[in-house]
């Protein structure tokens, strides 16, 4: 079998294993890597044969700039602190655990090595902690945090990873330099992600179909990466920037055509992306495995020694931390983790995963003397072992300490909120019906058709919101709009019906049928 064979393999898998993951509760990022690891000791399936250095700039800007689009500046400026306890500070601090541990195991490595080696086991994985913390039915405020420190801590990680892996190539290092080229690094990632997002939404403008807006932004992403890369900056900074910019100026009200697509473009490009990072981590794993040959049991304790300083630092940073961060935000309602209960979760959930593998991989082969890379591939396989352990054992188990903990969402609370939303959506419809009969001159009928329609809406959506005289009236008005609901959906669907018959006729135009298609598909969704 040749790379594109396997490649497609993956993909396919990818799309395949979301209902064995739904059907045996095992997280998705966990099966495929699972089915990796299988994969590559099948002798017919050849090694992967992928540049590292093309792993972080093909996979992680359209899975940072996904998750970054779902969310906005006003929440990142609300859970401020979070973002900064765990996505900063965490991140150095397990960085500077893990260098140290490196260190006093391997008295004869540079430290430049070690602290590169902390940077890269350093950040947990943001695809794989929210899929995970997704299918295992986390509450929507902690997958809220997961997503915000993992937007982040890619950053800070891979900016100290680049700093000591030049410092050991070059054999020259300067804290001064390093700092300088910091602060550097996150203004230029700043500049270039506001001015890709302003250039997107100029071009946005123009481009009138909602096919060619979706096909643009799946661009940004990258050139955002690449360009900030290409000066110094942060790519991923870039990325989550250009995201959040964009975000606070989606497309008009009313552009339906526009977020329907986008939306499902987006949904699968997560789901195929996703799946073949995690698909990858497994067939590299295997390479490791390979390449370490015999030599690999003598590795085994070093790896299982950070391991327990990753796990455990981990821990002991979010305990405190989430009682300081609960201590200073009591009164500005910051959406953090305040109990014991939610941070063992999030502790947890810190499974490592496509950064991690790939800035491993990324490690250099040589020094600029020539010399080999000091004990590569000793480091190289503490890394993996690291994403073999958070993937495979907390991935695992984490559904399980979720139930032990009582952390479970709460499904009737996130269904009365979904009811809030729409009973205030179709408010707002109702206040401008209102409006209208005012500035308009509308017939009776049409105004109480409308207002009778839009009340059915109401009534079905929060029945308790009336009054108790009113009750009766609110249940027969919701029993009323769900026969008419079902009755227009029905219409709608024979309409479809008829048009994949003229599709299919001599003479007919799919061209044009698909337009009207495309047309009942949305009047379906706005019913």
């Amino acid at each position: 079998m040749g790379q594109l064979p396997l490649f497609f393999l993956v993909l396919l898998a990818s799309v395949v294993t979301i209902p064995l993951a739904r059907r045996t509760g095992v997280p998705q990022p966990v099966l495929m890597t699972l089915l990796g690891l299988g994969m590559a000791l099948v002798p017919q399936i050849p090694d992967i044969a992928i540049d590292p250095e093309l792993i972080l700039p093909l996979v992680l800007p359209p899975l940072i700039f996904a998750v970054a689009r779902r969310s906005s500046v006003r929440y990142f400026r609300a859970n401020v602190r979070s973002i900064l306890l765990l996505a900063v500070a965490l991140v150095v601090v397990t960085t500077v655990a893990v260098a140290g541990t490196v260190h006093w195991l391997l008295p004869a490595l540079p430290l430049g090595a070690a602290i590169a080696v902390g940077a890269l086991v350093s950040p947990p994985d943001p695809v794989a902690a929210v899929a995970v913390a997704g299918a295992v039915g986390l509450p929507r405020r902690l997958v809220s945090v997961l997503e915000s420190e993992g937007l982040f801590n890619d950053v800070t990680a891979i900016v100290i990873y680049s700093l000591a892996i030049e410092a050991v190539v070059s054999g020259d290092f300067s804290v001064e330099h390093a700092v300088l080229r910091f602060v550097l690094s996150a203004v230029v990632a700043v500049v270039v992600g506001i001015g890709l997002g302003w250039v997107n939404s100029k071009l946005a403008g123009i481009l009138e179909d909602p096919t060619q807006q979706v096909a643009l932004n799946l661009l940004v992403p990258f050139a955002a990466y690449a360009l900030a890369e290409e000066i110094h900056g942060s790519g991923v900074l870039a990325v989550v920037i250009c995201a959040l910019y964009l975000a606070e100026r989606a497309a008009d009200a009313d552009e339906v055509a526009y977020r329907l697509v986008g939306n499902a473009f987006w949904e699968i490009v997560e789901i195929l992306i996703t799946g073949f990072a995690f698909g990858l981590i497994g067939l590299e794993l295997a390479t490791v495995m390979k390449e370490a040959g015999t030599g690999w049991t003598s590795m085994l304790g070093d790896a299982a020694t950070v391991i327990a300083v990753v796990v455990l630092v981990r821990l002991l940073w979010l305990l405190p931390a989430g009682w300081l961060s609960k201590r200073l935000g009591a009164d500005d309602g910051e959406d953090t983790p305040i109990s014991w209960q939610e941070s063992v979760v999030l502790w947890w959930s810190g499974m490592r995963g496509v950064a991690t593998v790939a800035l491993a991989l990324a490690v250099p082969l040589t020094v600029h003397s020539g010399a080999a890379f000091p004990q590569r591939g000793r480091l190289v396989f503490i890394a993996f072992g690291v994403v073999l352990f958070t993937l495979l054992v907390q991935g695992l188990s984490l559904p399980m300490l979720v139930r032990l903990l009582h952390l479970d969402a709460d499904h009737d609370a996130h269904e009365q909120a979904v009811r809030e939303l729409w009973w205030r959506a179709a408010k707002a419809g109702l206040d401008r019906l209102v409006e209208l009969e005012e500035q308009e001159d509308l017939s009776v009928e049409l105004v109480d058709r409308l207002r009778d329609r839009q009340h059915s809406r109401l009534a079905r959506l929060c029945p308790e919101k009336y009054a108790a005289e009113e009750a009766a009236e609110a249940r027969q008005r919701a029993s009323q709009w769900r026969e008419a609901h079902t009755v227009e959906q029905e219409m709608i669907a024979a309409s479809r019906r008829e048009m994949i018959t003229a599709r299919s006729e001599p003479g007919a135009d799919p061209e044009l049928v698909d337009q009207v298609l495309r047309g009942l598909d949305l009047r379906s969704e706005r019913t």
